[in-house]
């Protein structure tokens, strides 16, 4: 997924170059940490938002403790400036998912919804079409979706999309807010507008930065929001998923590398991704993005400790 297009500056301690000494007995059990990237210089970026710039960190920490001297450019920006660094060769890898590969960056329709199919596809595709090579797959699957105000969900029995639709259409100063690409995007409002049968007048939509989707909804500033399937906040606040009978399209996350950087050190990476990603499914991923949302924890401090947790710190 995803998300925003303008480009933001990343924090100071986010954008520092890393260059962290590697961790732990060289080449120990349970352990991929030592000097395999000894002398190799990689930036790693990621997109604007809490998941992925939380996963983009993972990475930077990682490579560094393998001895990478690694410049951290993670929080770069939205979908677009992200993939367009990484054709440019401004990065050398950042986080992405396998449904926006599909429909935003190969301009493809008609997504599988099998992950491993749709991560196949996407690999294939943009390897031959851009030489961008797809490293890995997350278990989980972070995708677009609506959440209801929590009072409004509990007073109406819950919503589908369906019912969703209704209420909107039925009830006129309701409010969507949104992120300001979702109605815009291929894989964003069209697909629940298709679904349903309705189209949401721009009357009935608000247009907010991602962060104050959650809370606004949650207050009831909002009745319902776009939110992301894996976001620590939709347990944390006043908030009940809209249930997606199957609309959305699937969004398993993947590092995107330039080919020839992956080429290079290939196995080292496809050990290290496969170790940050195999442990991360909805409910992990749900609560290191939580960490940061709702307890305030420093996304370096997050990724270091998954880092111990998983072995690679």
């Amino acid at each position: 997924m995803r998300k925003g297009t303008k480009l933001v500056a990343a924090s100071a301690g986010l954008a520092m170059s890393l260059s962290l000494a590697a961790c732990g007995d060289d080449g120990g059990s349970g352990s991929a940490t030592g000097d395999r990237l000894e002398g190799v210089s990689l930036t790693v970026g990621s997109k604007d938002f809490t998941e992925n710039i939380l996963l983009g960190e993972i990475l930077a920490q990682a490579l560094a403790n393998e001895g990478a001297d690694v410049t951290n450019q993670t929080n770069l920006g939205g979908t677009s400036v992200a993939r367009e660094a990484l054709l440019a060769g401004e990065l050398n890898v950042y986080p992405e998912y396998n449904g926006t590969g599909w429909t935003v960056h190969l301009g493809n329709e008609d997504p599988s919804q099998d992950p491993e199919e749709l991560y196949t596809v996407t690999a294939e595709a943009d390897l031959e079409q851009n030489d961008i090579k797809w490293v890995g797959r997350s278990p989980f699957n972070d995708t677009y979706g609506f959440a209801a105000n929590g009072d409004l969900a509990a007073a109406e029995g819950g919503f589908d999309f369906d019912s969703m639709a209704a209420y909107l259409e039925a009830n006129p100063d309701t409010t969507v807010c949104m992120e300001s690409e979702f109605p815009d995007r291929p894989d964003g409002l069209i697909l629940f507008e298709e679904a349903t049968g309705y189209t949401v007048p721009q009357s009935q939509q608000q247009i907010l930065d991602t962060g104050l989707i959650y809370t606004e909804t949650a207050d009831g500033n909002c009745d319902f929001g776009e939110v992301f399937t894996t976001d620590g906040r939709i347990g944390a606040l006043n908030l009940e998923l809209v249930d997606d009978p199957g609309v959305m399209i699937l969004y398993n996350v993947s590092y995107t590398f330039q080919n020839d950087v992956y080429e290079a050190n290939a196995d080292v990476y496809d050990e290290i991704v496969e170790e940050i990603l195999a442990p991360l499914d909805e409910e992990k991923m749900a609560a290191l993005n939580a960490q940061v949302d709702i307890d305030a924890v420093p996304y370096d401090r997050v990724a270091s400790e998954y880092l111990e947790e998983i072995g690679l710190g």
